[in-house]
């Protein structure tokens, strides 16, 4: 039986219209087809691998670590080197006020964890999310999301959520003095990448403070470099209460984590003892993987590769017709106005060899999030493949009509 008709048969479909690209290999920007041809990697995995696949680096650290040890107890109770050493970096790399890492297996128990740990510390119920935001897939992470379309079927969520529109400041007056969190996204990223203006952010972290709210960061898929930073909060002048982080930070491992003031962090250690726990999160051979991809991203800067080709994705798709691109560093949404116009265009891309995705609050964006390792070359080779794609999707619309 062939390998895409035993992924039909046996495997818990997302979706009955999968893309469904059979990977016969990984190497650097490329994924290679069963019959071993290249496609050039835009979506990096969706932002989780900045340093392309295969990284020598990080491949040697797996290899190192499995064969000392892989798991052993359950996350927190015995001290397992990979771990500690790899939150120390983690730690020494950010602002005060962010001093202890909770690590897990997904960005969506991030988000689990942040909310129990914002209402443990709070003693408050509430929380106030975005419009159009996206946290994840579990139960909890789901009621973050205000689009009803994938939340009715899965009712009742979490109680107390209400939401707020991105730069909207108004908005403002569901975040008082009953909300344990307000949970935000600088790059509303499924809303097509979106960004927050800064004033907006500042006003925001203000305002919570001022009412004793936590602020919650999600920059899953803004941090590790992607945004020009190590973290996009840098550059808005603000620290956040509880950070979450995922994607890149696992270095094609799955691993993520929430992170925050120790005081804020013990809550969970006491009064329920054992009030988060998780069997796979900080798996060792995780851990060490992200350690070694986290010193190589430092090493080569790539946070400044993220700008550099946000430079060179804008300058040469810029003067596209009917096109607007938005987002910030090296996770760009290229809003094509016409969701049919963005099926045919990554149809078409994907025909010249080049994969990309659209979003999932804006069906009419092509998704621009290619690993930070990509050169000037490859990226401005990526750009003739779309501006084709496009081209391509616009005739069979002209034909249609």
């Amino acid at each position: 039986m062939r390998i895409r008709d035993l992924f039909d048969r046996y495997q818990g479909m997302t979706s009955f219209a999968p893309l469904g690209f059979e990977v016969q290999r990984a190497e650097g920007i490329y994924l290679y087809d069963s019959e071993g041809r290249p496609f050039v990697d835009l979506i990096a995995g969706i932002s989780v691998c900045s340093l392309g696949h295969g990284d020598p680096d990080v491949l040697r650290a797996i290899r190192t670590q499995a064969e000392r040890y892989c798991h052993v107890m359950v996350y927190g109770e015995m001290v397992l080197s990979p771990q500690a050493e790899f939150a120390r970096d983690i730690i020494d790399a950010l602002p005060d006020g962010l001093d202890k890492v909770y690590f897990t297996n997904s960005g969506a128990e991030a988000a689990e964890g942040a909310i129990k740990l914002a209402r443990r510390f709070t003693g408050r119920a509430g929380i106030t999310a975005q419009v159009q935001a996206y946290h994840g897939s579990t139960a909890g992470a789901l009621s973050l999301m205000s689009d009803p379309y994938y939340t009715n079927r899965y009712r009742p969520l979490v109680p107390g959520v209400r939401f707020i529109r991105q730069n909207h400041t108004e908005d403002f007056r569901f975040i008082d003095h009953t909300t344990a969190a307000a949970v935000v996204e600088l790059v509303q990223a499924e809303r097509g990448a979106k960004v927050a203006d800064p004033g907006f952010i500042k006003e925001l972290a203000a305002h919570c403070k001022s009412v004793g709210a936590l602020l919650v960061l999600d920059e899953i898929q803004t941090g590790m470099g992607r945004c020009g930073s190590l973290y996009l909060f840098e550059q808005y002048g603000i620290v956040p209460d509880i950070l979450l982080t995922g994607k890149a930070f696992g270095a094609g491992m799955p691993l993520a984590a929430f992170i925050s003031r120790g005081d804020v962090m013990d809550g969970l250690a006491d009064n329920p003892v054992l009030g988060h726990i998780t069997t796979f999160g900080g798996h060792p051979v995780c851990c060490a993987a992200a350690a070694a991809g986290w010193k190589k991203m430092q090493q080569m800067q790539l946070h400044q590769r993220a700008v550099a080709l946000e430079a060179i994705f804008r300058q040469e798709l810029q003067s596209i017709p009917n096109t607007e691109i938005q987002g910030k560093g090296a996770l760009l949404a290229l809003h094509l106005h016409n969701d049919e116009r963005c099926r045919n265009t990554i149809r078409h891309c994907l025909e010249l060899g080049l994969i990309s995705d659209w979003f999932l609050f804006a069906p009419d964006a092509l998704r621009i999030a290619p690993p930070l390792v990509m050169t000037d070359e490859q990226a401005i080779q990526a750009c003739l493949i779309i501006r084709e794609a496009i081209s391509r999707a616009d005739r069979d619309l002209h034909s249609v009509q």
